[in-house]
């Protein structure tokens, strides 16, 4: 169970780091891809940031997600300079893919057709 400093340290990292993406971003994985992000996961140490990444516009979701490793060190230091004397030491940060969006739509589109089914055997 995450405790009250983790969920602030989260979502001060979250709302920084996802201004960073609206600035940097494109310059990072290319434009047309809407990256954003839906959380971020903190140690109990404070250490480790596990941040949750969306990803929309492109088929290879991944690929963002590696740019984003590869540029680690810049979006670390450019999160560094946002943050300023708010927490003292950066956490490392660590890219995950969040689905969730993904599966939302898979499951509505399994009952849409559940749906459509049973109306076909009505008639």
């Amino acid at each position: 169970m995450e405790s009250i400093r983790q969920k602030q340290v989260g979502e001060l990292l979250r709302r920084y780091f996802s201004m960073i993406l609206t600035e940097e971003g494109s310059l990072i994985y290319g434009r047309g891809k809407l990256v954003t992000v839906t959380g971020v996961k903190m140690t109990p140490d404070l250490l480790i940031a596990k941040v949750y990444i969306s990803v929309y516009g492109t088929e290879n979701k991944q690929e963002v997600i590696l740019e984003l490793e590869e540029n680690n060190a810049h979006l670390r230091q450019a999160l560094l300079a946002k943050i300023g004397r708010q927490m003292r030491r950066m956490p490392q940060l660590e890219f995950f893919l969040d689905d969730t969006i993904d599966e939302m739509y898979r499951v509505e589109a399994l009952l849409k057709r559940v749906n459509d089914e049973d109306k076909n055997m009505k008639q």
